[in-house]
């Protein structure tokens, strides 16, 4: 049904204070709309699109009332989106208010962050060392609703890639126990000072780490990112709120459940929420004023989307698209077990290879033959650029910026290092990226002049994680250029506050103040 504004709105649609009732209930809304001469929704019509949209959905005919102005309106609600009010008869049995429930959660998460903020080193820490061990006394339960949804993510035919982001393997549970542990034992980054300045006699300046306040992390069939940010959440203080995606609900609310399980009254279990009701993302993007920052942990397009539509600072990466480049003075032993390593360790990872650069004197080379006929042994499919396509005489690849996923990649050959610096520059994702090569200079070059969160010579594309660096657990791996960049630990969720301790000083125009600032030793 098309009207001349976008759906029922709970005030004049011209006020911005109102809002738009996107699920219509009549025991809850009925009794607060006016209509008439002093409708407080707009014009008279809309009382009969209501009534006669309610009548409808009550004998069972689903309703939605929409922009007759938007071009696209009535595509969207074919596709099932979320597009102006809709009325239905089991409305009411649903969730009241999708945005109230997702403010509640943040504005309680705020509010158990603040007490966790109070608590000693030592006793954030214990709760960590707590979350561990539940996570390991726990892990039968937990792998067991792992597999109830992997089991049916292979009956709905999900894609293999995707399967196996979602799988807890053999082993992930205690490696997850040991990386939490790591970052418990990190030194307290909760109120650390980095800077002592003296201003003026008994005026110090100081400035120090604090919590952001309120993360909401979205993402996609990875229930190991929700312990991995948790522990990161709690170690830096903040609170947080989880949405997960619903081909891991099992798992995550067994995780969650036993997360939770251990965070003590004295902070408050809702320190962590779980968002499991029909809310959508576009709620949850909404409450700019309650998140501090959104960290996706997904596909492109999820990435992308919520970029695109949030006010919320967002923390993230949308591609993956990481390149090894062997230099002419390769060796190419060495070349074989990174490349082989780089692509096949874990191909759905983000940080696994997904173009091979070479030098154009490889080409023909036993070294790199041996090195393509072992990529194909292992099941890798191979596309090939321009060049490469007319001189290995394989599929050639419809673009450079693929992420593959699986076990594919592209391979092109390229003149020389700085060739190969341009083609990643030009067609990467500022993820991660490697040479290979024993030439120093061209090692050197390659690593200031790759413009990317992380830059290798001689190591696996693998290594980018920030338990193998050693930060501990990671929220991520971000290629943005603002507050944080490459794996994203406590530091990245953190950001600082200035603090001013003084005597009585006033500036009254600097007359009285004789400014000093001397650089005093931490405390």
């Amino acid at each position: 049904m098309l009207s001349d504004v976008e759906g029922l709105y709970s005030g004049p649609p011209s006020d911005p204070q109102s809002k738009i009732i996107h699920t219509y209930v009549n025991e809850k809304h009925g009794k607060l709309i006016s209509f008439g001469e002093k409708s407080s929704v707009g014009r008279g019509g809309m009382q009969a699109k209501v009534s006669a949209a309610a009548n409808a959905a009550s004998k069972g005919v689903p309703v939605v009332i929409a922009s007759g102005f938007a071009t696209d309106s009535i595509i969207t609600v074919l596709k099932g989106e979320k597009i102006g009010t809709l009325f239905h008869n089991e409305a009411n049995l649903w969730a009241c208010s999708k945005e109230a429930t997702a403010r509640e959660m943040a504005v309680a998460a705020r509010d158990c962050s603040r007490r966790l903020q109070k608590l000693s080193s030592e006793e954030r820490k214990q709760i960590l060392l707590d979350i561990a061990d539940a996570l390991e006394a726990n892990e039968d339960a937990i792998r067991s609703e792992n597999d109830a949804d992997v089991e049916a993510a292979q009956v709905a035919g999900y894609e293999k890639s995707l399967v196996a982001r979602m799988t807890l393997k053999p082993g992930k549970i205690t490696n997850l126990a040991r990386s939490i542990r790591k970052t418990a034992d990190m030194e307290d980054p909760i109120s650390h000072t980095l800077k002592r300045t003296e201003v003026a006699k008994d005026l110090v300046f100081e400035k120090a780490y604090c919590p952001l306040g309120v993360l909401l992390i979205i993402f996609e069939s990875r229930p190991d990112a929700l312990v991995q940010i948790a522990s990161l959440a709690i170690r830096s203080g903040n609170g947080l709120l989880l949405k997960g995606g619903k081909e891991v609900m099992r798992s995550n609310a067994i995780l969650h459940k036993v997360i939770t399980g251990v965070i003590p009254d004295t902070v408050g279990k809702k320190l962590i929420g779980l968002v499991t009701s029909k809310e959508e993302i576009a709620d949850l993007l909404a409450l700019d004023d309650v998140i501090d920052l959104v960290i996706p942990r997904g596909s492109k397009s999820l990435v992308s989307q919520i970029k695109a539509t949030t006010k919320i600072p967002v923390l993230g990466h949308a591609d993956g698209i990481c390149h090894v480049y062997i230099d002419k003075s390769a060796d190419m032993d060495m070349a074989k077990r990174i490349v082989l390593d780089a692509k096949i360790d874990y191909p759905a990872a983000c940080n696994a290879m997904e173009t091979l650069l070479v030098h154009k004197d490889l080409n023909k080379s036993e070294g790199l033959d041996d090195l393509l006929v072992e990529l194909e042994k292992e099941g890798v499919v191979i596309y090939g650029g321009p060049v490469a396509h007319d001189k290995l005489k394989v599929p050639k690849v419809d673009s450079f910026r693929h992420e593959y996923s699986s076990m594919a990649c592209t391979v092109e050959f390229v003149d020389d290092v700085q060739s190969a610096i341009d083609h990643i520059n030009r067609y990467g994702s500022a993820h991660t990226d490697c040479i290979i090569t024993t030439d120093r200079s061209a090692a050197e070059a390659f690593l200031q002049q790759v413009d990317s969160a992380a830059v290798f010579h001689n190591a696996s594309t693998r290594f980018c994680d920030g338990t193998r660096f050693g930060l501990g657990a990671e929220v991520g791996i971000s290629t943005e250029r603002i507050h944080a960049r490459g794996p994203v630990g406590v530091d990245g969720l953190l950001t600082t506050r200035c603090i001013l301790r003084g005597s009585g000083q006033v500036v009254n125009g600097d007359k009285g103040v004789v400014y000093t600032h001397k650089d005093l030793p931490l405390q």
